[in-house]
């Protein structure tokens, strides 16, 4: 199930708050929280549009760039049997850990 929205060409997770029993919507590749709630679709894209021009405006007349940088770095910790299973699995495969670790990633980043 895919829970990502698109406002504006900027992604958006969407989760359901049971507690205030609306819609929440975050865009997640931004420098800051740019967070918005409805009760339906409809309401999600209008609040989010809103709040997305509110905070790029507000990166605007900062000069901060509005996007998240990303290195392609990243650190992972996994208990002991999990690292070695990986380890043996990619080995199995003719691939380093990383390679493998980056393959399978991306083949469940894009099959969402």
């Amino acid at each position: 199930m895919n829970n990502i929205m698109i406002i504006d060409g900027h992604q958006a997770a969407i989760s359901f708050d049971p507690d205030l029993q609306m819609f929440r919507g975050e865009f997640v590749s931004l420098n800051g929280g740019a967070d918005f709630y409805a009760s339906d679709v409809v309401g999600l894209k209008r609040e989010g549009k809103i709040s997305l021009k509110v905070f790029l405006d507000a990166c605007e007349r900062r000069g901060i760039p509005p996007r998240k940088h990303f290195s392609g770095k990243f650190s992972l910790r996994l208990d002991p049997a999990t690292h070695e299973a990986a380890f043996t699995v990619a080995a199995a495969h003719g691939k380093s850990l990383n390679q493998w670790v980056a393959e399978t990633i991306r083949q469940a980043a894009l099959a969402e």
